[in-house]
């Protein structure tokens, strides 16, 4: 059978693709034992299962509720009475001025993004335009986006060594540069899959960079404040009509109700709303109507400041622990856990490459994912790339203890 350029792209080779068939079927030889390291599920917390359970058992129960959440389709901008509260609570916490025009929902960040990139890059005119991430490694999951040809231009970081085991990311302000063709400014913050959290300082210079280049940033806000809060460091949340702020109910704990959330300019969300209609008529309703009375009410915010942030935020300090104690006096480093829920490992020594180390690790029973998916339009020659592994650390602290041991392992061999 015959595709299209764009339907050829889908035949095989994407990261995120990949990435989701090790979440589902992760191993596929019997008797090994699986330790999931792979993947962004969020943590199983008791405290925040509840509180959804019984928003969704008081759902089911509201026959008016349901009945227009879930039995009809739903406008192409969002649940509107979630938009409503979501507006409310927004404004009510950081002061801001959004109103119902200013947010849009999708079926997930990945939709989100799909739609964002896509209308803001590629084919423009007689130009061709593309998306800036200043400082790589950033998200797997924007790769393979693009409809046409590769959209996205990287940046390396500055290198910071910490410690003999832990170093961090830094933003190359006197390398960046924004051409001509550049038509947005991307970050993640916190990082995936780094843990990376630039600082309101770094925020503030790519804000003004691309104010002044008269091109929004797009902050990928999905494990950030003030929802769902995984962050471990101090740091700021601004929004002006030159920012894109997305952000997500996955790391709430709901990933599979995928929910995305766009907050932008009335421009930006007339456009996603009119994608909305062409792609999916309109997004799920389903889970903002759910979940609404606790964004009504605020009491999202104590459950994200109570209990998610302190139990990424300790999870952080253990899985360092684990860490330094499986690689002692190994080639390895960690970067420093500022947020998000994985940890990012670099092994300067190895002799082979990440993708080799994931297949030799998947063999004995540990799923992770190889760094090189993180460098989306970064060129080859960095040997760093093939260097890093993303592994998550909110899963069972056993399964991370034995999985780290066997990575230490493979690592011991290697170098």
């Amino acid at each position: 059978m015959q595709f299209s350029d764009f339907g050829n792209k889908f035949r095989g080779g994407a990261g995120i693709a990949e990435l989701m068939h090790d979440l589902a079927s992760p191993i596929t030889t019997p008797g090994i034992p699986v330790y999931e390291l792979g993947g962004g599920n969020p943590a199983q917390i008791h405290e925040i299962n509840h509180a959804f359970a019984q928003q969704l058992h008081d759902y089911a129960n509201a026959q008016t509720n349901f009945s227009q959440s879930s039995t009809r389709y739903g406008p192409p901008q969002g649940h509107q009475e979630f938009i409503r509260s979501l507006v409310s609570m927004l404004n009510a916490h950081y002061g801001w001025s959004l109103t119902e025009h200013n947010i849009a929902l999708t079926n997930g960040s990945q939709n989100a993004f799909f739609m964002l990139f896509n209308l803001l890059a590629g084919k423009c005119g007689s130009e061709f335009k593309k998306i800036l991430l200043p400082m790589a490694p950033e998200y797997i999951g924007y790769e393979d986006v693009a409809v046409g040809e590769p959209i996205f231009i990287s940046q390396r970081p500055v290198i910071d060594i910490i410690d003999d085991q832990l170093f961090k990311y830094r933003l190359d302000t006197a390398s960046l540069n924004v051409s001509h063709d550049i038509s947005a400014i991307c970050v993640s913050r916190p990082t995936n899959p780094t843990g990376n959290v630039l600082s309101d300082a770094e925020i503030d210079y790519l804000d003004q960079l691309a104010q002044q280049n008269n091109i929004p940033l797009i902050i990928d806000n999905a494990y950030g404040a003030p929802f769902p809060n995984i962050i471990n460091v101090p740091c700021s949340i601004s929004w002006h009509e030159n920012i894109v702020l997305t952000l997500s109910l996955s790391k709430l704990g709901l990933p599979g109700t995928r929910t995305g959330i766009v907050i932008a300019r009335d421009e930006i969300i007339d456009a996603l709303t009119q994608m909305n209609a062409v792609m999916n008529l309109s997004p799920t309703s389903l889970c903002a109507g759910i979940v609404n009375p606790m964004f009504a009410d605020g009491s999202v915010l104590t459950l994200c400041n109570n209990h998610i942030q302190p139990f990424y935020q300790q999870r952080a300090t253990d899985a360092m622990h684990w860490f330094r104690t499986a690689f002692a006096q190994l080639p390895a480093l960690a970067h420093k856990v500022e947020g998000a829920i994985f940890l990012w490992l670099w092994f300067p020594e190895m002799s082979i490459t990440a993708e080799a180390l994931y297949k030799r690790l998947k063999k004995r029973g540990v799923v992770v994912v190889p760094g090189h998916y993180f460098f989306p339009g970064l060129d080859d020659t960095w040997q760093h790339k093939q260097q890093c592994i993303r592994v998550n650390i909110g899963g069972q602290a056993d399964d991370i203890k034995a999985g780290f041991d066997i990575i230490a392992d493979e690592i011991r061999t290697l170098s």
